[in-house]
Order: structure tokens, then C-alpha cells, then sequence
């Protein structure tokens, strides 16, 4: 059973400017969800969207910043379930950014789905195609 999404994509920009769209709270909302995010190691956040009662989740994703490396590397917890604290899913998403000669090449791992979370992964595979299309708008917009 596939248990992570794997995906890579290339920008014309360079990774400084890659890295502000994936840490400024205002930025990631443009493309990702409203947030209260912080880049500070062990800061606690949200990503809010509407309630998926189909896949069990009550639209509010909790996360932690994992780990942090300037231009390069982020990570942090993404769990979620139906609320009061019920964990439906409980993973982690690690965006790294490599320079090429003339932008940056994103790639996204977002791993620890478990068997009970195959429709939640199965959504995600495309929906984070779907939100990287918002990111290049957003880079393309600014």
C-alpha cells in the first residue's frame, strides 16, 4: 500500500523567494489555506479549510514545525480528525528546495498514511497538485 506523496516542480524563482511563499502566513493563504503559521521551531499552528465529513475531518489541520533550514528544507506535522482531538490522520510534510542554474526545484514528501487514511491520500495526491497550481499563480502574480 502506498503510505506518501511524493511530488517535485520547478520554478523560475529563485529559492529565497520560494521559501517566503512557504513561511509568510500570507503568503502560504494565497496558496495553500489560512493559517496562523510561524517560522519558529516547535511553533504549534492551523490550516483551516471546510469540513470533509466523507473523510472524517472537520476542515482543521494541526501541525508543529519540525525542523527548519533556511532556503532548503521545512517540515512539520499535519494531523487532523473530526475534532475534540480525535486523530483521523497523523503525518508529516517536508518541502525541500534545491537551486538550479536558473530557478529552484520544490519537492514535496508528505508521509504516514496509514491503511484507514487510503481516501484521505488518494484526495491529497491530487489535491496538492491542484494547490501547487494556486502557487504558481501566486509567484506569477507578484
Amino acid at each position: 500500500m502506498k503510505t506518501e506523496i511524493k511530488h517535485k516542480w520547478f520554478y523560475n524563482q529563485s529559492p529565497e523567494e520560494i521559501w517566503l511563499y512557504l513561511t509568510d502566513a500570507d503568503l502560504i493563504a494565497q496558496w495553500i489555506m489560512p493559517n496562523d503559521f510561524k517560522l519558529a521551531l516547535g511553533h504549534e499552528f492551523t490550516f483551516r479549510t471546510n469540513p470533509i465529513p466523507s473523510l472524517d475531518l472537520d476542515g482543521i489541520m494541526h501541525c508543529k514545525v519540525l525542523e527548519i533550514i533556511p532556503h532548503q528544507k521545512l517540515v512539520y506535522s499535519w494531523t487532523a480528525g473530526p475534532g475534540n482531538k480525535v486523530i483521523t490522520l497523523d503525518t508529516v510534510v517536508e518541502w525541500t528546495l534545491e537551486k538550479k542554474d536558473n530557478g529552484t526545484e520544490l519537492y514535496l514528501l508528505h508521509t504516514g498514511f496509514k491503511e484507514a487514511n487510503i481516501s484521505i491520500l488518494n484526495g491529497m495526491t491530487d489535491g496538492w497538485l491542484k494547490i501547487m497550481e494556486k502557487l504558481v499563480n501566486a509567484l506569477n502574480t507578484k
